[in-house]
């Protein structure tokens, strides 16, 4: 079987086991349940009002319940163990039960919704809701809701914190559902938070081992000091070459007299006369191929 079909036998199981225990005790003040799978078996935790009619003269009860789990469900070995609920005005499920009962006794829905809310937070709650759906009224549907404290509804506090409990109550007009939540008191809610006023910093700030703050701060050094050794090492390396470097360059440097000329020393060169020699010898040079040419001429003709 592949591990989602698994998630929902065991789910449908886990439904199937709360309402059977739901029916058979709800006398006793039935109050939820734990299922977990072991090793030597099945260990179901119940947790009851009246854990006395649970377990029955003798055991009797139990025994015959747990025979029932072992036929309708076939769990290996169910070993039930029964717990009291110490505060049942703050067992949601305990009280959903109490309300639908006392609807489905007559009682008017307004005056059983603020008895009930008002119970639970008399108890200790940090906050409850109450939701009745169905025909409370008359023949048309609608929802009334009972809201006292501070109650959760999404998040993973609504998950693990808030206690959820659903009842029916069956009357003549048609089924009323009942649905409560109850933040239990002394819950770690995430968003937490405390005032206080009047009073020093340093009697709710604990004392850090070693310096303080400030003292950390005067004592760590300024960007330019906190540079690494090494680089230093670098740095003095680099200015060293240096040195060397314009050492040898001012050895090697010599200073030359240099002559420079001036105008006396300069000949005054004629232009014209330049220009005139160089068509001279332009002239000689282009004789000079026109012979050579007519020469190659006269041989090619004599061939």
């Amino acid at each position: 079987m592949a591990d989602e079909q698994q998630f929902i036998e065991d789910g449908l199981q886990r439904t199937q086991i709360d309402e059977f225990f739901s029916e058979e005790l709800g006398r006793a003040g039935y109050g939820g349940m734990d299922v977990a799978k072991t090793p030597m078996g099945t260990q179901i935790v119940l947790k009851a009002e009246k854990p006395g009619m649970v377990i029955g003269k003798g055991g009797k009860n139990i025994r015959k319940i747990t025979t029932q789990l072992e036929e309708r469900f076939n769990l290996d070995d169910p070993q039930i163990d029964v717990q009291e609920v110490e505060e049942p005005d703050l067992n949601a499920r305990i009280v959903a039960d109490r309300l639908a009962n006392a609807l489905e006794r007559g009682w008017y829905f307004r005056k059983a919704g603020h008895t009930t809310i008002d119970r639970i937070m008399e108890a200790g709650a940090l906050g409850a809701e109450i939701v009745l759906s169905g025909k409370v009224t008359g023949a048309r549907s609608r929802v009334e809701k009972f809201n006292r404290g501070y109650v959760k509804h999404n998040g993973e506090p609504a998950e693990e914190i808030v206690d959820s409990g659903v009842g029916v109550a069956v009357m003549k007009l048609g089924t009323i559902g009942v649905r409560v939540k109850i933040i239990p008191p002394n819950a770690q809610l995430p968003d937490d938070f405390e005032i206080y006023e009047d009073v020093e910093i340093e009697d709710y700030v604990p004392d850090t081992e070693g310096d303080s703050v400030e003292e950390l701060l005067e004592g760590e050094p300024d960007d330019a000091d906190a540079a690494p050794v090494e680089a230093d090492a670098d740095e003095a390396d680099d200015d060293t070459e240096t040195d060397v470097d314009e050492e040898v360059v001012d050895e090697e440097v010599v200073e030359e007299e240099v002559d420079v000329p001036t105008d006396d020393d300069v000949e005054e060169v004629d232009v014209d006369d330049i220009e005139a020699a160089v068509d001279e010898e332009l002239d000689e040079e282009t004789e000079a191929e026109a012979e050579e040419l007519m020469d190659e001429m006269d041989e090619e003709d004599d061939e």
